[in-house]
């Protein structure tokens, strides 16, 4: 697939001068109500800035060689960003989930949390609601079939639209006990 760099450049470029532009309004004589809905749409679009980010990180993952990144790739990322190696790696985990990926072969494959994916690219899901579906859904028993986790991720993440991290939460403590009722346990914990 063929990228127009200077388009994409440009789109930065734009994004940059539209935030230095919004940077330079005085809020101050804006109703309460107008401040409040403008606080939402500064969340929509923190929501939606990691979709930037998981093809460039998943790409980076398939395609760059350590010598190419100086290291692992989190060493990377923490490097030319300047956020923690911690931070760095949490996004390399949640691109793996989230963004676009390729098959063996280089065919492209949807994300493992599809439903996840598109609500936060739509701005619905912040990553305190990501961080609750994607640690459900790791948690979840081997012998929990696809189409199960499938749906409880796609219930997960509509919820997710409608809630705050700590109440979905909890609604996702009420769906792991609706699936997995006898809770998960080692062999010593029944002994």
């Amino acid at each position: 697939m063929n990228v127009d760099r200077e388009e994409l450049t440009a789109a930065f470029d734009a994004l940059d001068a539209d935030v230095d532009r919004l940077l330079g309004f005085d809020c101050d004589a804006l109703t309460t109500r107008e401040q409040l809905a403008l606080l939402e749409r500064v969340e929509k679009v923190r929501r939606r800035l990691p979709a930037l980010e998981h093809p460039l990180i998943n790409n980076l993952a398939r395609q760059a060689t350590p010598e190419e990144l100086g290291g692992k790739l989190s060493h990377a990322i923490a490097g030319g960003t300047l956020v923690s190696r911690r931070e760095a790696a949490r996004r390399v985990r949640e691109a793996a989930d989230l963004g676009p990926r390729h098959g063996l072969t280089g065919e492209p494959v949807p994300p493992t949390l599809p439903e996840t994916a598109a609500r936060q690219k739509d701005g619905k899901l912040g990553a305190e609601h990501v961080t609750v579906i994607r640690a459900f859904s790791r948690q979840l028993p081997g012998w929990v079939d696809q189409l199960t986790r499938e749906r409880a991720e796609a219930d997960l993440a509509k919820l997710g639209s409608q809630h705050r991290p700590e109440e979905l939460a909890k609604l996702a403590d009420k769906l792991d006990n609706s699936i997995n009722p006898d809770g998960t346990y080692t062999d010593a914990d029944r002994a």
